[in-house]
């Protein structure tokens, strides 16, 4: 039974934000947090942060789908926003303005 579970899971994870997590971890030092924080209707978007502190996102339909693709990405850890994930996280000068929008320019 755990088998078949395992192989629902594999073919709920969109091949696409599968490759894009993999790219990001990939690009980012080789190793990755991952939150997956549900967006309601919108979806659930995987917040991920390379080790390099570098910080990304993947939009998926459902958390589940999210907490699937983060299962499936070799280098990608489960994580939630604790001390030590937001700690890794380094939000450089120009993302912070691109954040703040055209007010802050």
């Amino acid at each position: 039974m755990a088998t078949q579970q395992n192989s629902e899971t594999e073919q709920q994870a969109p091949r696409r934000a599968v490759e894009a997590a993999t790219r990001f971890v990939s690009g980012h030092g080789g190793s990755a947090r991952a939150v997956v924080e549900n967006l309601g209707r919108g979806g659930a978007r995987i917040v991920l942060i390379g080790a390099d502190g570098a910080l990304g996102d993947v939009m998926v339909p459902d958390p589940a789908t999210g907490e699937s693709v983060v299962e499936q990405v070799e280098g990608l850890d489960s994580s939630e926003w604790d001390a030590d994930t937001a700690a890794a996280l380094t939000i450089g000068p120009g993302h912070r303005r691109r954040m703040a929008g055209p007010r802050a320019r």
